[in-house]
């Protein structure tokens, strides 16, 4: 547009002949970085003509006269005339116009170009009489440009020759190829940069190394790659450089064939009753390309289509008229020329009379009648990008509503952050802008979608300045604090636990953005303190020269405090940089984060008030991970746990771990003291039903299973000696067999237990996959056997005169031992490997999230309770007068044993189990910790004790045993050996008949 007093250079092309080369100028005019005039030849001497060029700024009171004077005024450059100091050439170079604000802007007309040094230092703008990064420039009211005369062209042509050229192998790229454009040049170049015009832009954008593009440079030689394209990377591709001292622009169009995927269908699948809905819409829609598509349905019989233009997108719209007698999928056709057609079906199905239906219902959206089994689908609202949809039961009951909308402003922003961090962009003018609008975007979340969509912007946007060292100023950081606030304050039951649902790593993933993005401010603006409700920030710099420790305060609930000694901070400053500290305190991140806690805190459950603090360290543009931080919490009652976030536990989604930190408490001190060893984001855990990890525990439980050990080792030395005669009948068989097994299995039970600390855990480690479903088989099939011994203990006492076969039962042992634990075990080895919820966090043992824990603990459980059933009708039996009207007295007394040992080892299962459950509930003391360790790590000992050697006939037999093996020169041995024998040789020989 040309205003009023507009100015217009003209270039006056003078032959000078005999004189030195004049540079002519005008008053009142100049160029930054750059002279008045231009040297068009050089060759002269005191006799041989050259060639200047003068320069006259012409003002129009209209925007047609420009035009109206090059017409008349331009003369051709081969007129050369021989009198010197004639006028060879006449022609415009440099349009301006006065814009609203006052400044000028210019741009060059055809065969002229602005000077390197001149776009450098001014500002761009638009003109649409030039394209390209340096078309059109700004200048202040007080001067004005002019543009200057491109290098001789080639004798063939009358352009100018640009110095290089782009090669690529093919205009139209597949989708999901690498697109390779080179640029190859003879001349020296600098200032080489990538642009993209992407279709229907009309601004270029900046090209960038990151996930999807690279660039590569040599002598004469740059790549631009990009992996994995799709038509998001179709347009005008330009290469800009500095070279002869002008700025030159190479331009070539990429084309990218769509996908089906790239074809949005409303509906994808239909349902429709004919006699409520004789006629149904069907279209698809495609986005902006630089393609041309021509669309077609088929079958079209019946139907009429038509196009409708949408911003970004076209869609190719059927209107059916009526409606066909069977099933029908329609297609949509979209085809290029040179390229395969593009299909894109819609399946319709008809509702006939008997069919199963869901009603017409009118909620926020209108649902037609659908068939059972099918979905309906209907566009969203204003404004929303999706579709929602609704599922009819089988039942022919409407589902609940999914909605899939999402804003169109939290979508674009979405989408621009993805394309950054893809490469699109200069990551330190669009993280700023990004993050302002999502300030104000934030006030638009209203779905779990919507939710999700800003924060995969902020996780984007994190990743971005990671990966390109991007700095941000205050207004970005307060943005992005604004925006954190919001987040937190958003309602946990409608968008936090639905978006979780679908993304459990969300809170972690907002937790590890925000600490990224918080220590990148740069250090002009320390230091900076911003708090709002539920975020506050304190940074500070330091000098290379630490003075004294670090400390920051925050007014929270609970109040938090934190410093870092001097000794920490000293050795980052001693290559003379300066040390940025950034605090940051985030409240209300209780519901946000997922209950996860790593190793050393087990599976019990904590509270937490929901505060984190984030310190980070970068001295010299690099962070720092290392280093003291001592802070204190507010008690909050119960016993505390210092941890910090783990964003690398549970397979990405975070968690809690201890390690690193310890608790300092001081006496009559209302507040703890953590003191960690590294820098992330910390908080308190408190808990009032479990102890801390404790090594008094640890080593009780070593020595516990130690013990076991060796007591059940002595159990089968003595099985080994006294086993012929301590099962003589077939009621003493079956129990000491039982008891057998579960020797056994116990034995191996806690060897393995006892030596899986030692292997490396974690889900890939096939030793640590091993010990734990080894230990999860031989504990259960431990119980299984006490169970065998109990139940066989009732059988005996309802069905007093019933005879036992002793290979039917003994058969039915040994499957309910180990094939019932081996059936457990198995189950929860395939059900919860595959989910990663087998292994406990850093243990070879089962992990209690998810129920790989509760096939172990319900079987227990219900082995305790049957055991105490049992044990209890055996009481009430002893107790009956009865009792002595049973069989003869050796039967009664091997049921008397089995009675004695079940009256002291259920109870000792029953009470140790127990206290497991009461380790869980509130208010209780450390003793029940301590009691259930010792009493289930010396499990061993007490079924020597109790289960074996309290056995009189084991007794027997053993001192029997150890007679023999004494000296005959023992004569009291020998006297005490004859009096034994005899006094039980009665009921030896009973029991062998």
């Amino acid at each position: 547009m040309i205003y009023s007093a507009a100015p217009l250079l003209l270039a006056m092309t003078l032959l000078l002949v005999g004189s030195p080369l004049a540079q002519a100028s005008q008053p009142g005019q100049s160029q930054t970085g750059g002279e008045s005039g231009q040297q068009l030849d050089q060759k002269g001497g005191a006799s041989e003509s050259v060639l200047a060029s003068v320069y006259v700024q012409l003002d129009f009171l209209h925007q047609t006269w420009p035009l109206a004077l090059s017409r008349t005024l331009t003369l051709a450059f081969a007129s050369v005339s021989t009198t010197p100091r004639a006028l060879t050439g006449l022609n415009l170079t440099t349009e301006c116009s006065i814009h609203q604000d006052g400044s000028t802007y210019c741009a060059c007309l055809s065969g002229y170009r602005w000077n390197a040094s001149v776009c450098s230092h001014r500002r761009p703008c638009q003109s649409p009489h030039s394209r390209g990064p340096c078309g059109c420039l700004v200048f202040s009211p007080s001067e004005a440009g002019y543009c200057q005369l491109l290098p001789p062209a080639s004798p063939a042509s009358c352009l100018p020759t640009v110095p290089g050229i782009l090669s690529l192998d093919s205009e139209v790229q597949m989708p999901g190829n690498t697109l390779n454009v080179t640029f190859v040049t003879s001349h020296e170049t600098t200032n080489r940069n990538w642009f993209l015009r992407p279709s229907g832009s009309p601004k270029p954008i900046l090209l960038q190394p990151g996930t999807q593009v690279s660039l590569t440079s040599s002598p004469g030689l740059a790549v631009l790659s990009i992996v994995n394209i799709s038509h998001k990377w179709a347009g005008e591709y330009m290469c800009c450089f500095e070279a002869q001292g002008f700025r030159w622009e190479l331009n070539q169009v990429v084309k990218v064939p769509l996908q089906a995927t790239d074809v949005a269908r409303l509906p994808d699948q239909l349902s429709v009753s004919c006699a409520t809905s004789p006629g149904f819409q069907l279209s698809c829609c495609l986005p902006s390309t630089h393609l041309t598509y021509t669309a077609s349905w088929s079958p079209a019989e019946g139907s009429k289509a038509s196009f409708v233009n949408t911003p970004g997108s076209q869609c190719f719209v059927l209107a059916v008229q009526r409606c066909p007698a069977a099933d029908t999928t329609y297609t949509c056709e979209l085809q290029s020329p040179g390229l395969n057609p593009l299909r894109v079906p819609v399946s319709v199905t008809i509702i006939r009379d008997g069919d199963t239906t869901c009603p017409e219902a009118s909620s926020a959206v209108a649902w037609n009648v659908t068939k059972a089994g099918h979905v309906a689908q209907a566009p969203c609202p204003v404004n929303r990008t999706g579709v929602v949809r609704r599922t009819c039961g089988l039942d022919g009951s409407w589902e609940p509503i999914c909605s899939g909308c999402t804003d169109t402003g939290l979508l674009a922003l979405s989408h621009r952050a993805w394309l950054l961090r893809a490469g699109q962009g200069w990551p330190a003018a669009e993280v700023p802008q990004i993050l302002a609008e999502l300030s104000q975007q934030a006030l638009a979340v209203s779905s779990p979608s919507d939710l999700l969509a800003l924060l995969g912007t902020i996780s984007f946007l994190a990743k971005v300045v990671v990966d390109a060292r991007t700095q941000l100023n205050r207004s970005a950081l307060e943005a992005l604090l604004k925006t954190t606030d919001k987040v937190l304050d958003m309602d946990a039951s409608s968008l936090w636990t639905p978006a979780q649902e679908q993304k459990p790593s969300m809170g972690s993933d907002l937790l590890l953005a925000v600490e990224t993005l918080a220590r990148s401010l740069c250090p002009e603006d320390h230091p900076f303190s911003f708090r709002l409700q539920n975020v506050q920030l304190q940074t500070q710099l330091l000098g290379p020269t630490v003075p004294a420790d670090y400390r920051v305060s925050f007014s929270t609930q609970p109040p938090l405090q934190a410093h870092i000694p001097r000794c920490s901070l000293a050795p980052l400053g001693h290559n003379g940089t300066n040390i940025s500290i950034t605090s940051l305190v985030l409240q209300k991140l209780d519901h946000l984060l997922p209950s996860n806690y790593g190793q050393g805190l087990g599976d019990s459950l904590y509270a937490t008030p929901g505060l984190v603090l984030a310190i980070s360290i970068t001295a010299g543009g690099q962070a720092f991970d290392g280093g003291e931080v001592i802070m204190d919490f507010e008690d909050a009652g119960g016993t505390p746990h210092c941890v910090f976030w783990d964003h690398s536990l549970f397979q990405g989604k975070g968690g809690w771990s201890g390690e690193g930190c310890q608790v300092q408490t001081a006496p009559a001190s209302p507040t703890t003291r953590c003191l960690c060893q590294h820098l992330t984001a910390f908080s308190i855990l408190m808990s009032q039903n479990t102890v801390p990890e404790n090594p008094t525990l640890e080593l009780l439980s070593q020595v516990g299973l130690g013990a076991s050990i060796l007591a059940l080792l002595v159990c089968l030395g003595v099985y080994r000696l006294v086993w012929r005669a301590v099962v003589q009948n077939k009621v003493a068989y079956l129990r000491h067999m039982a008891l057998l097994n579960m020797v056994l299995c116990l034995l191996a039970a806690d060897t393995c237990f006892l030596g899986a600390p030692l292997l490396p855990p974690g889900p890939r480690s096939p030793l640590c996959l091993a010990a734990a479903f080894l230990c999860h088989f031989l504990y259960l099939a431990t119980f299984f056997w006490m169970l065998a011994q109990a139940l066989m203990l009732a059988h005996q006492l309802l069905f007093v005169f019933r005879r036992l076969s002793k290979c039917r039962v003994l058969s039915l042992m040994v499957g309910l031992g180990y094939m019932c634990p081996m059936g457990f075990a198995g189950a929860a080895l395939g059900l919860y490997l595959p989910r990663g919820q087998y292994l406990g966090e850093g243990a070879c043992w089962l992990s209690g999230k998810g129920g790989a824990l509760y096939t172990f603990v319900g079987p227990v459980l219900a082995i305790v309770g049957v055991n105490g059933l049992v044990l209890a009708m055996a009481v009430l039996k002893l107790l009956r007068p009865s009792l002595s009207e049973g069989p003869q007295a050796e039967k009664r007394q091997a049921v008397l044993v089995v009675i004695k040992a079940l009256l002291v080892l259920t109870p000792l299962f029953g009470l140790t189990w127990g206290l497991g459950l009461a380790t869980l509930l509130e208010e209780v003391s450390a003793v029940p910790h301590y009691i259930f360790t010792l009493l289930n790590a010396t499990q061993g000992v007490f079924i020597l004790l109790f289960g074996c050697l309290m056995d009189k006939k084991v007794r027997e037999a053993l001192l029997k045993r150890v007679c023999r093996s004494q000296s005959p020169n023992s004569t009291s041995s020998l006297a005490t050996c004859e009096t034994s024998i005899p006094e039980h040789s009665k009921g030896r020989r009973e029991d062998a008949r």
